[in-house]
């Protein structure tokens, strides 16, 4: 019995050889030793027995007996042979008694090299087993700019606290980014309990992708995972079976190929490009079914993180749900769901929006994409937006506003009423589009005043004392709040200047016409009717709309000077027409290093990912420990990466 499971062995040997051939590929086991000849190794570290996955065993560490195996591991060398009989005893003994010895194994960019088991690894190989154990001991490679030698770093942090080495990603950040959906604390090291619960769901995972043919995908099985456990959460992940993973993850199939594919995000800036540009005919299929329908035809839903009177940023999107009514002549149904401020309370908000007939939902708030996404896939036959920015997912549709050119223009007008080199600008979350407003301010008040300073300061950390500290400074024109909250109306929003004796005069304020931005979205629909479906797995649509579109503007005060209010008037204009662009020419950020050259423009990716601040901007990003429990919640989700960013205070 064991020789002829030998023969089966030593035919998929043979195969996996012949095709390495013809692909130009080393046929044989890759050798460690020749890998380590033009690697400079900076440390050796004894792992202990460990438990081997074997997916992760690529080769041996001598080349002794490496043209014995194919690059699978299996067997090359004829059945009467002296290696195939050792190999059918050792086949014999798995079937048997079970391989317990622990092999020798060098662990190298967490792959595996044999030094003593290759026919152990081979025999548990052919079996289909899971893992082998092994006497490891890891090499650690001198650091570089490599990518691959930054994502093994990245790896040996997450292997401190979780000793386990079966996740490797194939983007930066990964680790990190898996830890904080976990749920786990910075540097928090896990327990037994801990380890066992996340390598047992993340095996079951594993088997369920490869039966759902991941396999043939361009990322890994790690990639796939984290997509999986950002959209169910993984303490429901822990406790489903592999059958139940496997039937969630043909729902969410379509996303997890939009990865594979690169994360392909659709930007649309403009309403009017969803006509003209060839590629949105297919886009709109989704937005846009074929044939029209009629307004009554729709039941919208609107999700709300907070009431209206204790958020100036639900009351906008209210302000802009009422609008509807107006505009379609009360033709069109809305509905409201408020305070859903958790990821349950989110799910019960939609699936009630759902249970009344809702067949279009916009979920108004970041936090709430990971459950939007969910219930989109539940619920293929129902549009769920979802206010946000530079989410890949296919399931939904993303929006938001280029909030940064009104802020350009606010700058502008600061830098202009002021007497003094100094302004102030209090900023709320640390997210995508916050750093893009601050600089874009900072820029707006420069090209008025080259010596103006931006003293940053935020309202989003423990204890903040943002108004006081600007005070304590003497600065008097101050950015604040977008806009006024009903329940604590206050003047101290959007450009003011405060006196001395605390009185305010509010010299402009950004508009977010979230009405004319649901007015669009809602006619769109009304052009047409096909499946609701027809666009879902091909790229990420993010509507990202801004003047040219008429969904944000800035208002200024009636006594301004003429002079200002002509020179603003042209900037808007010209934002508008698209002849002027805000961040255009040469712009440096605080440490010196240029963001963006002269005679060019930063393109909407360097807009969307900002991570630095301008040259003229005293202050610096907070760290997420000095942030609000709502607010590093948000940074979590949308935070810019600020890795690379050189804090800076004077």
């Amino acid at each position: 019995m064991a020789l002829y499971d030998y023969s089966g062995a030593l035919k998929q040997g043979r195969k996996q050889y012949q095709e390495a051939v013809q692909k130009g590929r080393h046929p044989y086991l890759p050798v460690l030793d020749d890998i380590l000849s033009y690697t400079e190794i900076v440390s050796e570290v004894s792992l202990g027995v460990m438990d081997i996955p074997l997916s992760k065993i690529v080769g041996t560490k001598t080349a002794g007996r490496t043209s014995a195996f194919a690059n699978n591991f299996m067997p090359l060398l004829p059945e009467k042979s002296e290696f195939g009989a050792k190999w059918a005893v050792l086949y014999d003994y798995q079937i048997t008694e079970g391989i317990h010895d622990p092999i020798v194994a060098y662990e190298f960019m967490n792959k595996f090299y044999v030094q003593e088991g290759n026919k152990r690894v081979s025999v548990m190989k052919y079996v289909g087993a899971y893992s082998i154990m092994g006497q490891v001991t890891r090499l650690i490679p001198k650091k570089t700019d490599d990518i691959e030698n930054r994502l093994y770093y990245e790896f040996l942090d997450f292997y401190q606290v979780s000793f386990n080495c079966d996740v490797w990603f194939s983007k930066e950040g990964s680790y990190q980014k898996l830890l904080e959906v976990m749920g786990k604390e910075p540097g928090h090291v896990w327990d037994e309990e801990e380890r066992l619960l996340f390598k047992s769901a993340y095996g079951r995972f594993t088997k369920a992708f490869e039966l759902s043919g991941g396999n043939k995908l361009d990322l890994t099985c790690s990639d796939a995972f984290l997509i999986y456990v950002e959209i169910s959460g993984y303490d429901q992940v822990k406790g489903k079976t592999e059958k139940e993973i496997y039937q969630e993850l043909q729902k969410m199939w379509k996303e997890i190929q939009l990865a594979a594919s690169g994360s392909q995000v659709e930007l649309v800036e403009d309403p009017e490009e969803e006509k003209s540009a060839p590629l949105k005919s297919s886009l709109l299929n989704w937005l846009l079914p074929t044939g029209t329908i009629e307004p009554e035809m729709l039941k919208l839903g609107f999700i709300y993180t907070k009431t209206a009177d204790t958020s100036s940023w639900t009351y906008a999107h209210e302000l802009g749900r009422l609008h509807l009514d107006g505009a379609f002549q009360g033709r069109v149904q809305t509905m409201a769901f408020d305070q859903a401020n958790t990821e349950d309370l989110v799910e019960e908000a939609i699936e009630e929006a759902i249970r009344q007939g809702c067949n279009t939902i916009f979920s108004t708030a970041p936090q709430m994409v990971n459950q939007s996404v969910r219930s989109a896939i539940e619920h293929p036959e129902v549009r769920i937006y979802n206010c946000s920015v530079r989410m890949t997912y296919t399931s939904i549709c993303t929006y938001y506003v280029r909030m940064y050119e009104s802020k350009f223009l606010m700058g502008a007008i600061a830098a202009a009423m002021s007497k003094k080199d100094r302004l102030g600008y209090v900023a709320d979350y640390p997210i995508y589009g916050t750093m893009a407003n601050i600089n874009a301010f900072a820029l707006g008040a420069r090209m008025i005043n080259p010596d103006v300073k931006i003293y940053l300061e935020w309202s989003r950390v423990k204890n903040h004392r943002a108004r006081q500290r600007l005070a304590e400074e003497g600065i008097v024109f101050i950015s604040g709040d977008d806009m006024i909250t009903p329940e604590h109306a206050s003047r101290e929003y959007g450009l003011y200047m405060k006196r001395e004796d605390g009185s305010v005069d509010n010299l402009a304020v950004p508009i977010w016409h979230w009405g004319k931005f649901y007015e669009r979205i809602v006619r769109n629909i009304c052009r047409g009717a096909s499946e609701a479906n027809a666009m879902k797995g091909k790229k990420a649509v993010n509507y990202w709309w801004g003047m040219s579109a008429d969904v944000i503007d800035v208002i200024c005060a009636q006594d301004m000077p003429h002079g200002t209010h002509r020179l603003i008037e042209f900037l808007k204009s010209s934002i508008r027409a698209g002849s002027f662009h805000p961040f255009d020419g040469l712009i440096y950020s605080q440490n010196g290093v240029i963001r963006c050259k002269e005679g060019e423009s930063l393109g909407p990716e360097g807009i969307l990912t900002m991570n630095w601040l301008a040259e003229n901007v005293i202050g610096r990003v907070p760290t997420a420990d000095e942030l609000t429990d709502e607010a590093r919640l948000l940074q979590k989700l949308q935070g810019a990466n600020m890795d690379e960013y050189e804090h800076t205070e004077e």
